[in-house]
């Protein structure tokens, strides 16, 4: 186990910094890993072991709980239209075409027909967000408006996933017992995480952040959004909505920022795993035997979606949005291979149907970070008239702003003036007492390590326009600086410290705005003694 998991590590490594160079994302070496490590190995039947997948599921899992703490429960009912509209529409007319087409034109059997036309409605939740989390377009109307299909997407396995389990059972419960089942334990859930969320988060948030201890704070966000996730499972749901509603009510709260800061390493980490594991089902043999199938059938999906889902999304949405979010889309997703195996296992679809579709998905699945690097290229060469670039509008307000590090005394003090003068900030304060005062008196203040760079990219950074480092602790001043200065050019940093030896720390960066607060002191007293004189 050993040796496979360093060959991994390995080969995911070289691989991926070759792509690197080449200007390729890291999903398609991870993806590369797990088809050489399953013939290295011969692992191929391991992508089956239930512990393995739920291990790599749970990278979906906690790409969802990110997702989550970026749209409060508010911002949800605003992208209802994208939703329960667009989402409906574009997973209920792709699968109706595609059964019509597969029962009636190439004679297949209904149910495999039925099934097949499932799969190929869903989209790639973890390729999609994860490359739009990287490069901040989740925040453009395109990535909006695909997020909304893939959050309804990932509602809808729901009762994608039930109706399968009932077609491969022969349970004597009726369809309308099991639909029963599924709205009672949906209003169950519903109710336990708005009673948690409204009653219980803040109370258990200030009393792990008054233990002042990182570890007890990340092991809090662990808890909470497996926690909800294992909930939503045993309701009968899928982990990664559970996990998208615990990230929606923090989202409400103050630690909203440190909690994404804090689970990204683990996102990204099993994120990983669940992208080897996708390799490790591209079997060449089965390639080799379908090619002509696999490819037609590999056009015909992704021409039928672009299609689908450029059109609903032009009935309120210019050129150049529809095509970016129609490109976005067009793969089949990692649910739709959960959906797969369950029918399988169920004896509902047989072999040469299941293993095309799978190599197709997968393919799929490699070609998408590929599309979506190119989004702006691809839409730049079929849109020639110039329409206005209205889908970089951000979703949030944070822009042209100042960003506060440290709110102790010195930064209120800057923060009030910042008010009086009607500027936009934004502070992080990490001591506890410190925060609590401070969002008690009306500062906008959040939670966190102001040395955790993703925490720094939540808040913008590099849109602000200062950024100024109030921190009182010299141990952690450069560690601040030094992550500043790699995201934001030295010229927005301005820096308050005590002393010149505090000064002599952090002059590696060469940041030309530090104030030493000793020398201002002392020559405005001198300017006073000679005044008097």
């Amino acid at each position: 186990m050993l040796t496979i998991i360093v060959t991994t590590l390995f080969f995911a490594l070289v691989i991926n910094i070759f792509l690197k160079k080449i200007h390729l994302p890291t999903i398609i070496g991870y993806i590369f890993t797990g088809t050489v490590i399953a013939y290295s190995f011969d692992l191929h039947d391991a992508v089956n072991n239930h512990t393995l997948k739920e291990i790599a599921e749970f990278g979906v899992v906690f790409l969802m709980f990110t997702i989550g703490l970026e749209f409060s429960i508010e911002h949800l009912k605003k992208m209802k239209n994208e939703v329960f509209v667009a989402g409906t529409l574009q997973i209920s007319i792709t699968a109706i075409i595609v059964f019509l087409t597969s029962y009636y034109l190439l004679d297949i059997e209904k149910n495999i027909s039925f099934i097949l036309s499932l799969a190929i409605a869903l989209s790639s939740t973890a390729i999609v967000l994860k490359t739009f989390n990287e490069t901040n377009e989740i925040n453009k109307r395109y990535g909006q408006r695909s997020l909304g299909v893939l959050i309804m997407q990932d509602i809808a396995v729901i009762p994608i996933l039930l109706i399968i389990g009932f077609m491969s059972t022969t349970s004597s419960s009726s369809i309308s017992d099991v639909i029963f089942e599924m709205l009672f334990h949906a209003s169950i859930l519903l109710a336990l995480m708005v009673i948690i969320g409204k009653y219980l988060l803040e109370p258990f948030f200030k009393a792990i952040t008054k233990t002042n201890s990182d570890e007890l704070f990340v092991g809090s966000i662990l808890f909470l959004a497996i926690g909800a996730s294992l909930l939503a499972h045993k309701l009968g749901f899928s982990y990664s909505l559970g996990a998208f509603i615990a990230g929606m009510l923090i989202a409400e709260t103050r630690y909203k920022h440190q909690a994404e800061a804090d689970l990204v390493p683990f996102r990204d980490l099993l994120l990983g795993i669940f992208f080897v594991t996708v390799g490790m089902q591209l079997k060449f043999d089965i390639i080799a035997s379908y090619i002509h199938i696999i490819l037609v059938l590999l056009v015909a999906v992704m021409a039928l979606k672009f299609i689908i889902i450029y059109a609903i999304m032009r009935m309120n949405e210019n050129k150049r949005v529809s095509l970016k979010t129609a490109l976005s889309l067009v793969q089949i997703g990692e649910f739709s291979l959960a959906l797969l195996e369950l029918a399988r296992t169920g004896d509902l679809i047989p072999s040469p149907y299941g293993q095309i579709m799978i190599i197709t998905i997968v393919l799929s699945m490699i070609i998408t970070p590929i599309i979506l690097k190119n989004l702006s290229s691809i839409a730049d060469y079929f849109i020639k008239s110039i329409e206005p670039d209205v889908e970089e509008v951000k979703s949030t307000n944070l822009s042209n702003h100042t960003v506060i590090l440290g709110l102790g005394e010195f930064g209120r003090n800057i923060a009030d003036e910042l008010r009086v003068n009607s500027e936009s900030y934004l502070a992080i304060e990490n001591n506890v007492e410190s925060f609590y005062r401070s969002s008690k008196s009306g500062y906008n203040v959040v939670f966190g390590n102001v040395t955790n760079k993703d925490l720094l990219k939540s808040v913008n950074l590099k849109e602000a326009k200062h950024i100024i480092i109030a921190i009182d602790n010299p141990h952690k001043l450069y560690q601040v600086c030094d992550a500043v200065q790699k995201m934001v050019s030295t010229d927005k940093i301005i820096v308050k410290v005590h002393t010149q030896a505090e000064a002599e720390i952090i002059k590696d960066f060469k940041i030309s705005n530090i104030f030493v607060e000793n020398i201002i002191t002392s020559k405005k007293i001198k300017d006073l003694i000679i005044k008097n004189n």
